[in-house]
């Protein structure tokens, strides 16, 4: 066996599968005497730390479960919804979750909010953060499920290590009084430690009817609405602008 094959073999069982591809390309495209040993440790070592970001970026996408896969490049701006594209911008370098501040985006059906929320989430996991993107119905009907079988308080602690929770179509139906303690526990564990952003059809002055008991409900508004940023859409829906979009294109290729 050569050296170069052994070497492989090492980087191999050390798990530097960055490091063992680069150092393979190197070789087979005789690039050996190219570079200088400084040169060529450097190159190893860049190469070891795309591949590791690489990793972790795909299994925190992965784990974060995204509606959509979104980019912050991928929204439309031509759109009329009254999407402030400088508000966005300043949410894209992730401080407010650095600073455990809160997202609100509100906004009638189809504005993009779940895309909105979707590209947010995405920039975070860019940025190394943990994300965790629920709908609300699922989001209450899994920790009811926890219930039964004993392991919710591990879900609970599993939700508040996440960096970011985001918390789609919260509003649609009004909550029952399990849902209402699971919110108000949700949001006390991330309150002041962590970001959590809600998107929802319904506007903020409506949340209290929609959560229900009066008391539970301005704890939990207490600790969401007041500091968070609002991103208010309006406007008509984008699904059916383009698909209206999509229709005139086929007309004048006819």
């Amino acid at each position: 066996m050569n050296n170069n094959q052994a070497t492989l073999e090492k980087l191999e069982r050390m798990g530097l599968w960055g490091m063992q591809r680069a150092f393979r390309a190197t070789f087979e495209a005789g690039l050996k005497t190219e570079f200088t040993p400084d040169e060529v440790v450097s190159h190893l070592v860049d190469a070891e730390w795309d591949e590791r970001r690489n990793r972790r970026l795909k299994r925190l996408l992965k784990e974060a479960r995204f509606r959509y896969r979104a980019g912050l490049e991928d929204i439309d701006f031509t759109v009329k919804r009254n999407l402030e594209k400088n508000l966005l911008g300043r949410l894209a370098d992730c401080q407010w979750i650095e600073q455990h501040q809160d997202v609100i985006l509100s906004g009638p059906c189809g504005c993009g909010k779940s895309f909105i929320a979707s590209a947010l989430g995405q920039q975070a996991c860019l940025l190394g953060y943990t994300v965790s993107y629920w709908s609300a119905t699922k989001l209450f009907e899994h920790l009811k499920l926890s219930k039964a079988d004993g392991s919710y308080q591990k879900e609970l602690a599993r939700l508040a290590k996440r960096a970011l929770f985001i918390v789609d179509d919260f509003g649609l139906e009004p909550l029952d009084a399990a849902s209402r303690l699971a919110l108000l526990e949700i949001l006390e564990d991330r309150h002041g430690r962590a970001s959590t952003m809600f998107a929802s059809q319904l506007p903020v002055a409506h949340w209290h009817e929609v959560i229900g008991e009066p008391t539970l409900a301005d704890a939990i508004c207490d600790r969401i609405v007041h500091t968070a940023y609002r991103l208010e859409l309006k406007g008509e829906s984008v699904r059916k602008l383009y698909a209206q979009r999509a229709a005139e294109r086929s007309s004048s290729q006819q």
